[in-house]
């Protein structure tokens, strides 16, 4: 990283990940910290690599993880933010890399080798409990992308991730706005351009919502609530 006065205990002291640790364990963890700095659209490692394995925090920008058919065909597991980690399972199991990254914009991650963390979680067994409380949150996601891109149409998909979109700080109830591109959005929704094209059109003539631009307003919450399956 170029930035030289950035402080990796701090910034990790304040991430939800790790801020429950003590001081000495968080100035260990900047300890073996690689920061990284990566262009738009530029690769953090591809799926079946297995050079490097370890895990990442995303200190600023946003990276998107997916997976790629033969074909080329783009499914976006997640997209995740500054504060936010992924990338866990390979640096506990030792295995390859499951699945891509890439960066979505002009991003900076701190990276922690496999064999350095395991060493450290030898060390401080905190570390490792906290990292196990990870599994237990990416299994239940798991378990959300399998009932969503099998369960639910791409209607319904959209309703949540919107709503999602309006619980989150950016967000109101009344709007939201999107900080993806739609042909992201909808390789996240598990489908094609064209479909939510079609999809978000359907939705505005039926008066649940008016888009403007990558700005959302929900016009209908009662209806998307009901569209996504949940209550009110």
């Amino acid at each position: 990283m170029k930035d030289q006065s950035f402080d990796k205990q701090t910034f990790l002291a304040q991430t939800p990940l790790f801020q429950s640790l003590p001081p000495d364990q968080h100035q260990a963890l900047a300890q073996i910290a690689i920061g990284q700095s990566y262009r738009k659209g530029e690769v953090l490692f591809w799926e079946g690599d297995d050079q490097g394995v370890g895990f990442f925090i995303v200190i600023s920008g946003r990276v998107k993880v997916f997976k790629q058919s033969p074909l080329g065909k783009e499914q976006i597991l997640q997209i995740f933010a500054a504060g936010q980690h992924f990338a866990e399972v390979p640096a506990f199991d030792g295995q390859p890399f499951p699945a891509s990254a890439a960066a979505l914009e002009s991003t900076q991650v701190l990276f922690f080798p496999r064999t350095a963390l395991l060493a450290l979680m030898q060390a401080h067994p905190n570390i490792a409990i906290t990292l196990l409380g990870i599994f237990a949150r990416h299994l239940r996601w798991l378990a959300h992308v399998v009932e969503d891109l099998s369960l639910k149409d791409v209607p319904q998909r959209l309703a949540a991730y919107l709503l999602y979109l309006s619980d989150s700080p950016q967000g109101t109830l009344e709007q939201v706005e999107l900080d993806i591109t739609k042909g992201q959005l909808a390789a996240f929704l598990g489908t094609i351009p064209e479909t939510l094209s079609r999809v978000f059109g359907k939705l505005s003539s039926e008066g649940v919502l008016e888009i403007e631009g990558a700005r959302i307003r929900l016009l209908d919450l009662s209806r998307l609530r009901a569209l996504a399956g949940m209550s009110e």
